[in-house]
């Protein structure tokens, strides 16, 4: 991806070999996500479906799969 503005999280700290999850800004609504530590491999979604997924995660809809 060309010249894309990653944000890691505040919860990672500054090290540079603590991996999580960036998220940068798209076109119009798009937003792209990353894991730090396989920066190649990138999710592209809407403002929508990430905010259901967010939502999701916060509420405990997804504690069955660990």
């Amino acid at each position: 991806m060309s010249e894309v503005l990653w944000q890691k999280s505040s919860f990672s700290g500054g090290d540079a070999s603590n991996n999580c999850l960036e998220l940068a800004p798209g076109t119009g609504d798009l937003r792209h996500l990353r894991e730090s530590d396989d920066p190649d491999v990138v999710v592209t979604t809407d403002v929508a479906k990430l905010r259901a997924f967010i939502l999701g995660v916060k509420a405990g809809e997804f504690d069955h799969f660990i």
